[in-house]
């Protein structure tokens, strides 16, 4: 399964949702649903300014969690 650790990442530097906002010029619902992972996908665009906003890589904000084979 493929995460958005936007939420980790907040926690560990002490943001709120609308300080991420705020300092990345993103719509407070997209900020919300990406926070929660509540959306499929994020265009590069948003990915790009929620980067350069928090001076992060994409891959300080996407993880990989192994939900390990289920085939049975």
């Amino acid at each position: 399964m493929i995460r958005f650790s936007l939420d980790k990442l907040m926690k560990a530097r002490g943001f709120e949702q609308k300080d991420i906002v705020e300092i990345s010029g993103i719509n407070r619902n997209t900020i919300k649903a990406l926070a929660n992972n509540a959306n499929n996908r994020i265009d590069f665009p948003t990915l790009d300014k929620l980067c350069r906003a928090l001076g992060v890589l994409p891959g300080d904000l996407i993880e990989y969690i192994d939900e390990g084979n289920r085939a049975e």
